[in-house]
């Protein structure tokens, strides 16, 4: 492991150690709200980069925007990625952007953390539970009110889905609000999907791109074969899959989306393209009538662009991380077959 490596992973576990009970033992504060007090002032922390964990968030803050329509959201995250996804979410105030690599800018680091302090606000959300950070940035954020993240057990008898990373900060609220008395009464409503609100302009550039990339007359599968570590599967494996894809759907075009390390497990024989900007890819792929991938950030964008997704999931918990949604599917590959699979895939297109 480098040095980098072992240091962060020396902090993780330090800050988790000193802020495991950060927020357990806290209840709603001991203060009459005022008769006219109103949400509308609102952090959300998600103090993580990730392409996925952030477009995870985006059920949570339709929540907010449903709940409160006035309201004004600060998102306190890592990295940039936030920007391009939350750009038509005019909700979203101000963005609250630790640098990705803490120890290379300490004093961004610092300066950001204080951040928090400049603004007092009527709501502060920690969007997962088991962020350091996120807790650790809710206790010091100015807040009225303050919800923590802790699943309550009325929220796990209730809620088959709760454990899902997307679905449980949205009950979570929901529950907090009916406690205080400033529920809005929107428990029964579904879940809202994740989606990064592309506009009509960005949905037709991106057919326009896909027009380039496969035949405009037919229907297009599109697959993404990349993924990190252990989520990733063999070029064997993807292989079999794409000879069975092209066997089943010769009326439709099976398009690639490459990664930016210029990856292809099934060594570019279908045709495929690449971009950098995120929602451009989001675009192409609302073109097309079902993405295929295993769980990484790639998949969760496909979700998040309305569009019917299949993740394939082997070593992570789809129940945490699953796609839901338009048709999304999650397929565990351990006690499925690939018959399974297109029967799915099959379901999907027609």
């Amino acid at each position: 492991m480098k040095i980098p490596g072992r240091v962060n992973a020396v902090r993780s576990k330090v800050m988790k150690g000193l802020t495991k009970n950060v927020g357990k033992n806290y209840s709603n504060p001991k203060i009459k709200l005022d008769r006219d007090f109103k949400i509308k002032k609102i952090l959300v922390s998600r103090p993580n980069h990730r392409l996925g964990n952030q477009l995870l968030l985006t059920p949570l803050i339709q929540e907010i925007v449903n709940t409160f329509p006035d309201c004004k959201i600060d998102l306190f995250v890592k990295g940039g990625v936030a920007y391009p996804i939350f750009e038509n979410y005019k909700e979203v105030d101000r963005i609250i952007q630790l640098p990705k690599k803490p120890f290379s800018h300490l004093l961004k680091y610092g300066w950001t953390w204080l951040k928090l302090k400049k603004r007092r606000y009527d709501l502060v959300i920690n969007a997962d539970r088991n962020s350091s950070s996120g807790r650790l940035s809710t206790k010091f954020s100015r807040g009225t009110l303050k919800v923590f993240g802790d699943i309550d057990d009325d929220i796990k008898e209730s809620f088959a889905d709760y454990e899902h990373i997307s679905k449980y900060p949205v009950y979570n609220l929901r529950h907090f609000l009916e406690k205080t008395g400033l529920s809005h009464g929107n428990n029964s409503m579904p879940i809202p999907v994740m989606d990064i609100k592309l506009s009509e302009a960005e949905i037709n550039n991106g057919k326009k791109i896909l027009d380039t990339v496969a035949d405009p007359n037919k229907n297009t599968i599109c697959v993404y074969t990349n993924a990190t570590g252990a989520k990733c599967y063999s070029e064997t494996w993807w292989e079999t899959f794409y000879s069975r894809l092209k066997e089943e759907y010769p009326q439709y075009n099976i398009i690639e989306m490459l990664p930016i390390e210029n990856i292809s497990k099934i060594s570019f024989k279908a045709p495929n393209f690449y971009s950098k900007d995120i929602r451009e890819m989001g675009a192409i792929i609302r073109n097309t009538s079902v993405f295929i991938a295993a769980d990484n950030g790639v998949m969760h964008l496909a979700s998040a662009s309305l569009t019917p997704t299949i993740g394939f999931f082997s070593v992570t918990n789809q129940n945490i991380y699953e796609p839901y949604g338009n048709g999304s599917i999650a397929l565990n590959t351990n006690d499925t077959t690939m018959d399974d699979w297109f029967r799915e895939i099959h379901r999907i297109l027609n």
